[in-house]
């Protein structure tokens, strides 16, 4: 029986041999690709981009509408054609490309960053 880690959300522990492994392992390397080595086109951004390219990420603001309606603070990722979404963790570092600042995720939220 796979387990979940407490920081990235990893599936892992699956017995030698266990089967249905794939999906997990699919959603462990998307999540990888997401939040590792974070970097946002845009923090501000309130409405999903009308031609968004796979590998794009965004930070969602509060009152965010469509798409990423109730999803304020999460990180979106676009990945085969669709939005996935990720919740941060304290500590987490973010480049914000349209204001070139490093950011930090505290539990207040992102913050102001610094610039880089």
């Amino acid at each position: 029986m796979a387990t979940v880690d407490p920081n990235l959300g990893l599936t892992y522990g699956w017995t030698l041999g266990e089967s249905g492994w794939k999906d997990g392992m699919d959603a462990n390397l998307r999540r990888l690709g997401a939040v590792v080595g974070l970097s946002v086109k845009d923090r501000d951004l309130g409405t999903p981009p009308a031609s968004p390219s796979d590998g794009d990420r965004y930070l969602i603001p509060a009152g965010a509408t469509g798409a990423w309606s109730g999803r304020s603070g999460q990180i979106a990722v676009r990945i085969g054609g669709a939005w996935e979404f990720h919740e941060p963790k304290v500590g987490w570092l973010c480049f914000i490309e349209d204001e070139a600042v490093l950011s930090v995720y505290k539990a207040a939220g992102w913050s102001a960053g610094i610039a880089v």
